[in-house]
């Protein structure tokens, strides 16, 4: 094996570590949260600030940052301001002890019984609010499964059975988000009209690549624009339409009809008290990520920072661009890319979109004759990849005869979306364990000059 291979694989960790350190949820809120003796100032100096004496605070924390933004937030704000505990809702993974809040646990990517009841327990609290109080949200990646809070007619389990195909399907996720929005009360701005009288403030640590804040989380305190009709196209465009649960047809079929209510639409008069803050995404780990690559003495390229289409797709257009690169290469490169990719499932395998990058990556650069020292990392942000215990995988010019070594086959390993075993075989999977954050997935490619 060339003797750059150990270095380069630490530095694509390294490298992978900054990008995930640039989203940390609590220094971001502290930076977009301040209280003095009299108010309460949201923003920062770039975005502007909303500040107002409120005397009670709802505070609501869901994603798989929740925890650490609501540890921030309640440091920040004075417990008398506080309108009772605040309401924490997060992935298992993620779980963790935090002042002041009741911090629930629930399924993710699948929604579950026990996020069912923190919605509940949300929109109990938001029953209640008045005017002149504020209903401070804090939204991260993850939060459209953590709180499913299905429409009057459908079940948990139905939304769940809806949920799954549409994951298989290869739907991106705005498509997604489309039709989990329309079997939802707190989705697609639903969470906005339950708070209202009071004010309303997000604040986003964004996991979509063009920060599409409805998109975030399905849009729970935003406008949402799509339709009925909409949600109707996605899943007949992905041919999953007949499969749905009968209780979803029936709603979804409803409601293009007129006859169920539609998601509030911008100009809504709800929105006239909200307010949004970005304050953390995808974009802001990419150029973390080139910077550390720059200061471990790499040439530096974004590859892209809205990278998206079918993993194994995407992995072969890198591949043939990183041979473009090599040619004539004299220093270390690092090539860099943002964003999520799909899988539409057809095998019975294990793994997760990262996983399935990087297989594909290592089978691609075979085929098309990369030669010389490589290494791909492809990581989920949030240290989980599909349901799997590995962030992703990091693969190099030596991966494929590690798998072959084991006596396994990649390419038929790939076909049956069997990544996970592959890469496990190959010593080659990202096992960080949940990091707490969430700004969907970062790519690292390094290509060394061939001695």
């Amino acid at each position: 094996m060339s003797a750059v291979q150990p270095s380069s694989r630490e530095h694509a960790a390294a490298i992978f570590r900054a990008g995930v350190a640039a989203a940390d949820p609590y220094l971001a809120v502290k930076h977009f949260l301040r209280a003095d003796s009299e108010l309460l100032h949201i923003g920062s100096e770039q975005t502007g600030y909303r500040s107002d004496g409120w005397r009670r605070i709802h505070l609501l924390a869901f994603g798989k940052a929740a925890c650490a933004m609501a540890d921030a937030a309640q440091a920040i704000i004075p417990e008398a301001w506080l309108a009772g505990k605040g309401i924490v809702v997060t992935n298992y993974d993620n779980i963790d002890v935090v002042e002041n809040c009741q911090v629930f646990g629930a399924g993710h990517p699948l929604p579950d019984a026990a996020g069912f009841h923190a919605a509940k327990t949300i929109a109990n609290r938001l029953s209640g609010t008045n005017p002149d109080e504020l209903v401070l949200v804090l939204i991260s990646g993850g939060g459209s499964a953590l709180l499913p809070y299905p429409a009057a007619g459908i079940n948990l389990a139905d939304k769940i059975a809806t949920t799954q195909l549409l994951l298989a399907s290869g739907a991106i996720i705005n498509q997604i988000n489309c039709v989990r929005k329309h079997l939802s009360q707190l989705k697609g701005g639903g969470l906005a009209r339950l708070a209202a009288p009071a004010d309303l403030h997000a604040l986003i640590l964004s996991d979509v690549l063009d920060n599409d804040l409805s998109a975030i989380a399905s849009g729970p305190t935003v406008p949402d624009d799509t339709s009925f009709a909409d949600a109707i196209a996605v899943l007949e465009s992905f041919g999953i339409w007949r499969q749905i649960p009968s209780s979803v047809q029936s709603h979804l079929q409803q409601g293009a009809q007129g006859l169920q209510t539609e998601t509030p639409k911008s100009g809504d008069a709800i929105f006239q008290r909200t307010g949004h803050t970005l304050i953390g995404s995808n974009a802001s780990s990419v150029d973390a990520a080139i910077d550390k690559a720059q200061n471990l003495g790499y040439q530096t390229q974004v590859y892209s920072k809205q990278l998206c289409g079918e993993a194994r797709l995407v992995a072969e257009q890198l591949a043939l661009h990183a041979l473009t690169v090599t040619a004539g290469m004299t220093q270390p490169t690092a090539l860099i890319a943002g964003g999520e990719t799909t899988v539409t499932l057809k095998g019975n395998g294990k793994g997760g979109r990262n996983q399935e990058m990087a297989l594909a990556f290592a089978l691609a650069a075979e085929r098309c004759g990369l030669n010389g020292a490589w290494t791909f990392l492809s990581g989920g942000t949030d240290g989980r990849d599909g349901p799997t215990d590995a962030a992703g995988g990091v693969v190099n010019n030596h991966t494929l005869q590690r798998i072959r070594d084991a006596a396994l086959d990649p390419d038929a390993m790939l076909d049956d979306n069997n990544a996970y075993p592959a890469l496990k075989a190959a010593n080659d999977l990202i096992l960080c364990g949940a990091t707490g954050t969430n700004v969907a997935d970062l790519q690292i490619l390094l290509l060394h000059p061939n001695a």
